[in-house]
């Protein structure tokens, strides 16, 4: 049986950058800049079931670089801070080729860049009982 749940991505990105000046490193402050946003929120990540069962919880940060059109580049994505779970981050890498951005704009115009995406993984019986607020 496989655990298919809603998997949490921040409606805001973590961090994002110009890709122009300095892809390297997500975070940069720009004045201007927008960074890009999920245009659907709630793909479907498989969790993994082992995992789920035992109740484990955890956020994964990938970095991604999206294209001035708001397609990520699946070749340059990694994990950028681990949830601590293998299982866990091996099914946010896969769910990458399920993620759909606008793109980033810079003065109003669309640009690429490189950005951090949280996934977060979260039980819904411990949502439920607001045990990981």
């Amino acid at each position: 049986m496989k655990a298919t749940w809603v998997i949490l991505l921040a409606p805001v990105m973590l961090a994002a950058c110009q890709s122009e000046e300095s892809p390297e490193q997500p975070g940069e402050q720009v004045r201007g800049f927008e960074p890009p946003v999920v245009t659907n929120p709630e793909p479907s990540v498989e969790y993994p079931l082992e995992l789920f069962e035992q109740q484990i919880e955890g956020v994964v940060h990938l970095w991604l670089y999206a294209t001035e059109d708001g397609t990520i580049v699946a070749d340059s994505t990694r994990i950028e801070e681990s949830s601590g779970f293998p299982q866990l981050d091996s099914a946010a890498l896969r769910s990458v080729d399920q993620l759909r951005f606008a793109p980033a704009r810079r003065d109003g115009l669309p640009v690429a860049t490189a950005f951090v995406q949280p996934v977060y993984f979260r039980h819904p019986d411990l949502v439920a009982a607001g045990e990981n607020q």
